[in-house]
């Protein structure tokens, strides 16, 4: 059962963005799914390592976005970024020192960051790039 479901409120009506967003959703579903099967454990390493990769790619394909087209909120947005990347190396990390499992704290953070990210950071970029005919 996915803890995020894709639907056109997350949309940010940048397709290239859109599809990136659905990879990372459907990232932490795998993650979820595996905890609700006991076998979360086994996962949690390889998914948090390609949360992480994957949402570097992302986050460097957006932010040479910002960059090409001069959005003023660029700093803040990247700031967001690198906390968030910050954060998973650090799960991951600890993961790999036998200092963390999966829990209910690392799979809300990841659900609750993205969904905010999307919906609140993301979501104001979407005029902006659709003005400069970025769809």
């Amino acid at each position: 059962m996915a803890i995020i479901k894709w639907n056109d409120s997350l949309s940010v009506r940048v397709g290239m963005f859109d599809n990136q967003h659905k990879r990372l959703i459907e990232l932490i579903n795998t993650l979820n799914d595996a905890m609700r099967d006991g076998k979360g454990k086994d996962v949690l390493g390889s998914i948090l390592k390609e949360l992480s990769s994957y949402a570097i790619m992302h986050f460097s394909t957006e932010e040479s976005y910002f960059k090409k087209y001069g959005y003023a909120d660029a700093p803040q947005h990247m700031a967001e970024h690198r906390a968030f990347v910050d954060e998973v190396e650090g799960f991951r990390k600890d993961f790999e020192a036998g200092s963390i499992g999966l829990s209910v704290r690392v799979m809300t953070f990841l659900s609750d960051w993205l969904k905010d990210h999307i919906m609140g950071t993301d979501k104001k970029y979407s005029e902006f790039f659709n003005q400069q005919g970025v769809s």
